[in-house]
């Protein structure tokens, strides 16, 4: 399992930035889209919260998990 906060650099060094926050509600952006990250940096995600990101962020499983 990997954490959140994990998870979350891989997406920003693939170019998602972070424009605003509130509390752990993070928004990300790259290019023209947007998604909300909800979760807190010290979470273990598991598979069904990992590809269900993989998803929303247009990635496979596997292309996430080589970030």
């Amino acid at each position: 399992m990997a954490k959140a906060a994990r998870v979350l650099a891989a997406l920003k060094r693939d170019g998602w930035t972070e424009t605003r926050r509130s509390g752990s509600h993070r928004v990300l952006v790259k290019g023209d889209q947007q998604r909300i990250w909800a979760y807190h940096d010290g979470v273990d995600l598991g598979g069904p919260a990992m590809a269900r990101i993989a998803r929303d962020y247009g990635y496979t499983l596997a292309e996430l998990r080589k970030l």
